[in-house]
């Protein structure tokens, strides 16, 4: 049962988060209008940083050319020592919008459209309301709008090497992202490990070009590139314990211009994703044989190139309980649902390296079933009134773990 004060709290906020909601929407559709890519977001740090100033927050000096971190300091009589850090990630993916609405992208191929413009103005819209309540904490909340989560290695691996976590130590972090397959006013949650490490593949295998017609004085890379990508599956099946997941997928394919060639070479990209990291190195051994066996035997050479991306993200199981808790209190139990583990990866997987926390799914499905509707879709498209609601459960679950 939640106690008076927290109940008490959790009104406070929502009836705040509902007042500043067409601000919060104002901001979101500003930062949507100029989506920047991975470490370009200059507009949007300083729309985020001239947008704090005007609370009363003044950023932390930076630690990375753009991006922007900053505290807000509880002024509660019982000071308990406890920072949390609440994440949103700031940059856009290369992808021409078609959407309709009135506030698509004015930048030629650029959208956001992984719902970053979203959980931006989500953590604007808990500054906003953490900045009026600071009497009210009895510690401190970090702010970190991240850059570059969208490409390898991402902005959290370079914030922490700058030492983010040293200059301020969280007790915990916590974090979200817009799900569209999630119902808006609903979140979903899973303890430990959640979204997938994720390796990007790249193989070349070179052969000896020929004539179309006189195959047997060639050596094939288009038949051997298509015998690679038949086998490299066996990874999963016949490899990969059937109670752990993992993908292999080999995603592109390059070579050959004439129909009457045979090329020298064909290249290929894929991904590999896994769930723990013993796994993860043992399909990373297999791959490599695996790819350079079967070209060989075909008279080609093969080069592989691993190129190791983001760890699996673990939310730490006594941290999603207790989220399970305030995100109940707040939202109402019957919106607090269970996800399963998902592949799709997150650089937000670093800090849970180093700090407890926890990373949600909020709903910003619409009632309607639009399969365009999807994470890195030219049409994605969330429901907006995911705003009110992330921005004052952000605001919440911190308030949460910092009042008396």
């Amino acid at each position: 049962m939640v106690t008076n004060h927290y109940a008490v709290l959790a009104e406070q906020i929502r009836d705040r988060a509902a007042q500043i909601y067409p601000e919060v929407i104002a901001l979101r559709r500003d930062i949507h209008l100029h989506p920047e890519l991975s470490y370009q977001e200059v507009r949007t740090t300083a729309l985020i940083t001239d947008y704090l100033i005007g609370l009363g927050i003044t950023p932390e000096p930076p630690l990375l050319e753009t991006g922007v971190i900053a505290l807000i300091r509880g002024t509660g009589s019982s000071r308990t020592g406890r920072l949390v850090a609440l994440r949103a990630d700031i940059d856009a993916l290369p992808l021409q919008e078609e959407n309709q609405h009135s506030f698509c992208s004015l930048e030629s191929g650029k959208m956001h459209a992984c719902g970053h413009d979203m959980h931006t103005a989500m953590l604007l819209g808990a500054a906003k309301i953490l900045s009026e309540i600071k009497d009210q904490l009895q510690g401190d909340v970090l702010l970190i709008f991240q850059p570059a989560e969208e490409i390898a290695p991402g902005g959290a691996k370079p914030y922490l090497d700058a030492g983010l976590f040293k200059h301020f130590n969280p007790t915990v972090i916590i974090g979200q992202h817009c799900f569209p397959n999630v119902p808006t006013g609903k979140v979903a949650m899973c303890k430990g490990s959640f979204m997938a490490a994720t390796d990007e593949l790249y193989f070349t295998v070179t052969g000896q070009g020929g004539h179309a017609s006189a195959p047997h004085k060639a050596a094939d890379p288009v038949l051997a590139a298509a015998h690679i990508i038949t086998a490299v599956q066996h990874l999963v099946s016949r490899v990969v314990p059937p109670h752990q997941p993992a993908v292999v997928s080999i995603a592109s394919i390059h070579g050959g211009h004439a129909p009457n060639v045979i090329p020298r070479q064909v290249t290929m990209s894929g991904t590999m994703r896994t769930m723990n990291e013993d796994l993860r190195s043992l399909l990373q051994e297999k791959l490599h044989q695996t790819v350079t066996n079967v070209a060989a035997g075909l008279g080609t050479q093969a080069e592989v190139e691993i190129r190791k991306g983001y760890p699996v993200l673990y939310n730490d199981p006594a941290v999603t309980d207790k989220a399970e808790i305030f995100c109940g209190e707040y939202l109402g139990s019957e919106n607090v649902i269970q996800s399963e583990p998902i592949m799709t990866a997150e650089d937000f997987a670093y800090y849970l390296q180093e700090c407890p926390g926890t990373f949600w799914q909020i709903g910003t499905g619409t009632p309607e079933d639009d399969k365009g509707n999807t994470l890195h879709s030219p049409t994605f498209n969330p429901e907006e009134r995911a705003l009110e609601i992330g921005s004052g459960l952000l605001a919440y679950a911190a308030g949460r773990l910092l009042v008396i």
